[in-house]
């Protein structure tokens, strides 16, 4: 039934799927310089969700020589403590908020929330400070270099370096050693060129100069479940106080601080007063929780809009859908994938329309308004229940399935669970249950990164999820789907098409916005498509077809081909030039092929415009 030649079965034991932690040779646990290495990427990830691809690189490429392949960095990351630091990482970044402003010097000067800094053009006032240098500095709107708390001649430095900074003749940061009046202490800083208005060159001073952020004290305590007494100890710490200097402001004895610190080091697992600086100065900068801003809707262009709809399920919880095409056309269940992409191309619903199918999009749980599963609920089961539960209420039979990716373990389940709902599935760029380390050696990087961890490191992957779409937000979702799906010629392309990017920007408004995100139900999804799902292809009684793309950067070719063998009731046919994104290029045969599925009073197939 294959439009591809049959692949030979592989030999027995050739390329088996990773073993479980502890049963290779060599592979028992990481050693203490990689988990330290990978605790660190992790941290420096929650300050900065930037910093995600080179947790990849740590997480994939720098295991030495206990690394055999990518997936067994992940088997080998299936360790208590580093879910153990992934669990605090995520507090954190909890309180991230990835997206800025793009006007003003604000946007600058929030990656500074807890040491001081400012920007100049050299000229008689300073241009913009940020809250840290307004205490640690006293700097205000009006402000001169003069009123910086240094000496003449140390002023006058830090006036030259900024001088040859926004000349251009520096164009690589430079340092300068100085000393408060205000405190006695040195004070190390920082200045980098920076690019004004219409090209106009500034000067970014940034300083060692430390400021304890407000409402840090309540994040300390959510991470490291501190006592307020040891937050203030944490706190002294930080800002360069000695153990005496803080027992005599709390009127305390040093022998009791002490005490108190032996705590403190048991809470945040560390080893000594260098190290818990070292960590709480590393997470002070997600502690400024900034402002959520406002959602700016993405664009339209040719989209009408669709309203959503929704019932109250028995358990409570709400589900959402929505529908485009012929309100009283043949029914077609769409379902979204992972990214929450409800919405088709304005041409491509418009032919729905015409071609006289209903086409309904159940937003699944976790997604838009739709609640989440209670924790412990099978996610197959859950989300499929959900699928017949929308059908039910509209009191739909005979249901043609469009499926994304491994959305088909759902469409071929509901098959399964009502026969009576279903009478063909076409899955497009479909996900196959994969068996082997190869075959996850064979994605793409960002894809292999989320799914091989799904299936090797669960426990971590709800960090690394957050991750992404913290930097997905701060990235803009344009910006973010060019870095992860770049690898793919074809899915490049296919997005640069107006029509495709505003449906993919304004469909996955329910899986992301500028105030939220679904990361929860994605790595709930990511682990549910990573078990062994095979028992419920097998069992499928429906026709399936599916079209994959030869540059599908998640599942290519020689995976589809390799799997095949064990499902023969699959129709597979391969599609050139075409990736994950195969049903947004493709849509038009995409239709045609689902009229197979649809019940209609005559048979033959309408001509899609």
């Amino acid at each position: 039934m294959r439009d591809s030649p049959t692949p030979k079965p592989l030999p027995p034991g050739a390329n088996s799927p990773a073993s479980p932690r502890g049963e290779r040779p060599g592979l028992d646990q990481v050693t203490a310089d990689h988990r330290a290495e990978i605790v660190e990427r992790l941290y420096e990830v929650a300050l900065d969700p930037i910093r995600l691809e080179d947790l990849m690189e740590v997480w994939e490429g720098r295991l030495g020589p206990m690394r055999v392949g990518p997936v067994d960095a992940a088997v080998l990351l299936d360790d208590p403590e580093i879910e153990a630091h992934a669990r605090r990482a995520s507090v954190f970044l909890d309180r991230f908020e990835a997206t800025r402003g793009e006007a003003g010097w604000n946007s600058v000067l929030q990656d500074y929330p807890r040491t001081a800094a400012f920007i100049t053009d050299g000229g008689a006032f300073i241009t913009a400070a940020n809250p840290p240098a307004a205490t640690a500095f006293g700097l205000r709107e009006d402000s001169s270099l003069n009123d910086l708390p240094f000496g003449p001649d140390e002023v006058s430095e830090l006036r030259d370096a900024i001088r040859r900074c926004t000349q251009g003749r520096d164009e690589r940061p430079v340092l300068l050693r100085l000393r408060s009046a205000r405190t006695d202490s040195p004070v190390i800083l920082r200045v980098s060129p920076l690019q004004g208005a219409r090209g106009r060159p500034m000067a970014l001073v940034t300083s060692t100069e430390l400021v304890w952020p407000e409402g840090f004290e309540d994040v300390a305590q959510d991470a490291f479940g501190l006592t307020a007494a040891e937050v203030e100890i944490v706190r002294g710490l930080t800002l360069g106080q000695q153990v005496r200097e803080i027992a005599e402001s709390r009127g305390r004895s040093a022998d009791t601080v002490r005490t108190q610190l032996k705590s403190i080091h048991a809470k945040t697992e560390t080893h000594g007063q260098a190290e818990l600086v070292r960590l709480v100065l590393g997470l002070m900068d997600v502690a400024a929780v900034q402002g959520e801003g406002t959602s700016t809707p993405a664009p339209r262009g040719g989209l009408e809009p669709r309203p959503f709809q929704s019932i109250t399920l028995a358990d409570g919880r709400r589900l959402e859908w929505i529908e485009f095409g012929a309100p009283d056309g043949a029914p077609v269940l769409f379902t979204h994938l992972d990214y929450g992409l409800i919405r088709w191309p304005a041409p491509a619903e418009a032919a729905a329309r015409a071609i006289g199918l209903r086409i309904v999009v159940p937003v699944r749980a976790g997604y838009g308004r739709s609640d989440l599963h209670a924790r412990g609920t099978d996610h197959l089961t859950g989300v499929t229940l959900d699928y017949a539960a929308v059908l039910d209420h509209l009191r739909l039979r005979d249901v043609a399935v469009i499926a994304l990716g491994a959305d088909l373990r759902f469409a071929v389940n509901l098959s399964i669970l009502r026969p009576d709902l279903v009478t063909g599935i076409l899955g497009c760029a479909a996900q196959l249950p994969l068996r082997t380390a190869a075959q996850y050696e064979r994605m793409d990087k960002w894809q292999r990164f989320i799914l091989a961890n799904a299936r090797y490191a669960p426990k971590v992957l709800p960090f690394l999820v957050q991750a992404g779409f913290s930097l997905a937000r701060r990235l803009g979702k344009e910006a973010f789907f060019t870095q992860v799906n770049g690898g793919s010629v074809a899915d490049m392309e296919t997005f640069a098409r107006p029509d495709v990017r505003d449906a993919m920007l304004e469909g996955s408004e329910v899986c992301m916005t500028r105030k939220w995100s679904a990361h929860e139900a994605f790595t709930r999804e990511a682990i549910g498509s990573e078990r062994d799902w095979s028992g419920v292809l097998r069992n499928c009684r429906v026709p399936v077809i599916l079209l994959q793309g030869d540059q599908d950067p998640q599942t290519p070719v020689k995976t589809i081909e390799e799997l095949a063998p064990e499902y023969p009731n699959l129709r597979i046919r391969f599609i050139p030039n075409a990736g994950q994104l195969l049903f947004f290029a493709h849509w038009r045969l995409a239709l045609v092929e689902v009229q197979r599925f649809v019940v209609r009073e005559a048979r033959n197939p309408a001509r899609i415009p």
